[in-house]
């Protein structure tokens, strides 16, 4: 797919300000994507949407089809009549720039409840007849998951695979009578999606209004506890007690000398195969629902993934096992069409995986942080992009572009590529994160993204995520205001200036 000259901001939902501890799909929302339009931005990019489990990742969900309830804005439930005013008063007392992660979830559990008991008492005629549509529409996802959500919560919080045998398994028997005893509790999950996906729908048509598309972002692994394994076993590559046999992560690499062990299963490629990839074009026909374009995370892993024993402890030693990425980016076409897609290329790649990006027309990224190890052939410098990439500052897993700067400038040893940055986008450290985004902006690549702590010019404490690490991940919030009018005219400026406005 051929995209526009365009350019656009990565901000999760969950840093959105407000009061309620972490940023959720509300006015906040509403006010930034009037802020993008005012900038003359055309896209907003987002990370996975999905219920965050392990670690609060959203990189690892317990589904790739429900949506993180932690999203559901207070305010709206009110506004519907499902919770009080009272309950709103007193809540908490949450951080502003933080998520705390364990209190959040438990007040916004209390908030949930109290929206299902009220929904569950009677009335509601018109979101009652919605809610039923929703989950006809849907069941071939909404079922599963909502059994799995209160199966999971019923045993204890324990991971579907140490459940019973018979649950564990699937047998019929066990299901039913798990539906028949968690009759209320599915209910309730079911509400939960339909209310999530009911706010998130609305938010994604103003974006359209605005002019504004959403990236949404597809992981190439799913976690092992969620409902897509649970219901879905002979298509991982798992033992006969639901462990894995070979678990997804990458070599030692720039961001840890260990490699990265993410513990995902991985894929039985031939079974799916032999399936048609059913599940695989349900969850990217889903996305699109969700979202106009989507970034294919890990994109390298269709080709080949690196599969480590699953009693391993670090991803050093594993080997690369060939995937089925061509057969199923076949069947996308065939059943899907040419959708708008990004692949993440980042990382160890090979020519066989460009070959497969290409053979698609899938736009490949470009991460300006990555460019000034000191050779002027890096592709990931400005001067060498090509139209049809996706040019950053820098990602998710990136420290911020003054993070990036400050930690670097500061190490003997990594001080000269900081030297090479001003030197070549004729910048100075006080502005380096309005330097690196004009080296993109100005770039040939159809489209332009940076980080909002970029254009805030926030430093490391703002970074979102530290690859191989875990406590302090995914909880930055932006501050309210701080996406002030003069930074929002300065981002307008840089845009219009390097014909990005559209």
């Amino acid at each position: 797919m051929e995209f526009s000259r365009a350019s656009g901001i990565l901000f999760h939902p969950t840093s959105l300000p407000g009061p309620f501890g972490i940023g959720d799909l509300g006015s906040e929302a509403y006010k930034f994507v009037d802020a993008l339009a005012a900038a003359g931005q055309k896209y907003w990019q987002i990370l996975p949407l999905g219920p965050t489990g392990w670690g609060d990742s959203p990189y690892q969900c317990y589904s790739a089809f429900a949506g993180n309830t932690l999203l559901i804005s207070p305010e709206k439930l009110r506004d519907e009549g499902l919770i009080s005013n009272e309950l709103l008063d007193h809540r908490p007392t949450f951080r502003d720039q933080r998520v705390d992660y364990g209190a959040v979830t438990e007040w916004k559990a209390d908030v949930l409840d109290a929206a299902a008991a009220k929904f569950a008492s009677g009335g509601f005629d018109e979101l009652r007849a919605a809610f039923d549509t929703f989950c006809r529409e849907n069941a071939f996802w909404l079922d599963d998951y909502a059994l799995y959500r209160a199966a999971r919560t019923a045993h204890g919080d324990k991971a579907w695979y140490e459940w019973p045998e018979d649950l564990r398994i699937r047998r019929e028997n066990a299901l039913n009578a798990a539906r028949g005893i968690l009759k209320s509790e599915i209910a309730a999950q079911k509400l939960w999606q339909f209310l999530f996906y009911r706010e998130w729908r609305k938010l994604k048509a103003y974006a359209a209004e605005k002019g504004i598309k959403i990236i949404g972002d597809i992981p190439i692994f799913v976690a092992l506890d969620s409902s897509d394994v649970w219901c879905n076993q002979s298509e991982f590559k798992l033992n006969a007690d639901g462990s894995p046999k070979v678990v997804s992560g990458v070599p030692p690499d720039f961001f840890s000398s260990t490699g990265q062990l993410w513990g995902n299963p991985i894929y039985d490629w031939d079974a799916m195969v032999k399936d048609g990839f059913s599940w695989w074009v349900a969850r990217i026909a889903w996305t699109l629902e969700a979202v106009d374009i989507v970034r294919i995370d890990h994109f390298r892993g269709f080709e080949a993934c690196w599969e480590v024993p699953g009693k391993n402890k670090t991803a050093e030693h594993g080997e690369w096992v060939k995937a089925a990425g061509d057969e199923l980016f076949s069947a996308v076409v065939k059943d899907l069409g040419h959708i708008p897609m990004i692949a993440e290329d980042l990382g160890f790649i090979t020519p066989e995986v460009l070959a497969l990006r290409d053979k698609y027309e899938i736009p490949g990224m470009r991460v300006l942080q990555f460019g000034f190890g000191g050779n002027p052939n890096d592709d990931h410098l400005p001067h060498r992009y090509v139209p049809h990439c996706v040019a950053y500052t820098g990602t998710h897993d990136n420290d911020t572009a003054v993070g990036w700067f400050n930690t670097m400038r500061k190490r003997r040893a990594t001080s000269a590529q900081t030297a090479l940055a001003l030197k070549y986008l004729n910048g100075r450290p006080r502005s380096v994160n309005w330097d690196m985004i004009r080296g993109v902006w100005s770039s040939v690549a159809d489209t332009a993204i940076a980080p909002m702590q970029d254009v805030l010019g926030l430093g490391e404490e703002a970074r979102m995520n530290l690859p191989a690490t875990i406590g302090s991940n995914w909880a930055w919030r932006m501050e309210e205001g701080a996406f002030s009018e003069a930074c929002i005219a300065r981002l307008a400026e840089m845009t219009q200036i390097y014909g990005r406005a559209g």
